[in-house]
């Protein structure tokens, strides 16, 4: 895709684009997502980049109004089997945050340097940035619809250090994390469908491993798609491959909900999230009831810094990330499926 067609993508605010590419304003230092409700900028002032990293890497800021960061991530990710695509997967998965880019590059079979090269012709960023911006999503995210601690919301998201927490969030949202709660007037402790945590649950890197059964926290959160998401399929599907004592579907069609464990990096986890019906018309690209939404998640963790794994995982296994309309449109191209596609 050439520029001019992003831009055509822009001023049309087209939300098919949201997520595989972003677009930066000079005059204003923000970037933000194709489908901006803000005014259309002039093309000179205009530049793109493929990720949200490369586009913080070169000062922008995140538009407060189209939160360009909380889109689904590039479906590609998820299929393609090269260094970048396999990175991508790996950074998302966490490995930059628990072994550094050492530990990417050694499970890649490269060098640090040719990762770094690689990705950052790509996507404008390398795999020290991409981790950045996921880990300050996160916070975002924990921050605007939790009612968890600041301190812990920063290791939960990845960060070394509150301090480094601090520093970021101030680079790329140019607020404060309070000032960012304050946008969804979420007190510490008081959001809602959260509780307070227990003590032991509270990250701690040099705590010995435990014996007995850990204590689960739960954190409620809204994992995006890009829509028209088939939830009743997806559903479907995960109920009739479960795996006893592992996952299970429970409820009538339109309300069920899936639930399963996890085995992450320091320590199990279980998760649930609940079946959203549709909303808009699933056939018309231009609805925006269509296009995007969420499905209700709550995650238990044994150590929250597991959080941002668990949700990668999740979106993996609902295959949020995928494009509705280029799958429609590659299996359309069958003659022995397009009349399924266009039944649909």
């Amino acid at each position: 895709m050439d520029e001019e067609t992003r831009y055509e993508a822009v001023a049309s605010r087209d939300a098919r684009f949201d997520g595989a590419f972003f677009f930066a304003v000079e005059t204003t230092g923000i970037y933000c997502r194709p489908s901006c409700p803000a005014v259309t900028p002039k093309r000179k002032n205009v530049r793109f980049y493929p990720t949200a990293a490369a586009a913080q890497g070169h000062g922008f800021r995140a538009c407060r109004r189209c939160r360009p960061d909380a889109v689904p991530g590039s479906a590609e990710w998820n299929v393609r089997a090269d260094v970048v695509g396999r990175a991508m997967r790996l950074i998302g998965d966490g490995i930059v945050d628990r072994e550094g880019v050492p530990g990417l590059a050694g499970r890649l079979g490269y060098s640090a340097r040719q990762v770094q090269r690689q990705l950052t012709a790509e996507l404008g960023a390398g795999p020290v940035a991409l981790a950045r911006a996921q880990r300050a999503h996160t916070a975002r995210v924990l921050l605007q619809t939790t009612g968890l601690p600041v301190t812990e919301i920063a290791f939960a998201a990845g960060f070394a250090s509150v301090r480094q927490f601090n520093e970021t969030i101030r680079q790329i949202y140019a607020r404060t994390p309070s000032g960012l709660r304050a946008e969804s007037g979420t007190g510490a402790g008081t959001g809602a469908g959260t509780r307070t945590l227990p003590k032991a649950s509270a990250p701690s890197p040099d705590r010995a491993p435990r014996t007995d059964l850990p204590r689960l926290t739960g954190i409620p959160l809204r994992l995006a798609y890009r829509g028209p998401y088939a939830a009743r399929e997806v559903f479907d599907l995960l109920a009739r491959e479960a795996l006893p004592h592992v996952e299970e579907v429970t409820g009538e069609p339109g309300a069920r909900t899936y639930r399963r464990t996890l085995r992450l990096p320091h320590g199990p986890g279980f998760v649930s999230v609940d079946e959203t019906r549709p909303t808009g018309d699933m056939r018309d690209p231009r609805d925006p009831r269509a296009r995007s939404g969420w499905l209700e998640a709550r995650i238990h963790l044994t150590e929250l810094r597991d959080l941002t794994t668990a949700v990668q995982r999740l979106r993996r296994l609902f295959d949020l990330d995928a494009d509705p309309y280029a799958v429609d449109e590659r299996l359309g191209a069958d003659p022995r499926l397009a009349p399924l596609v266009a039944a649909r």
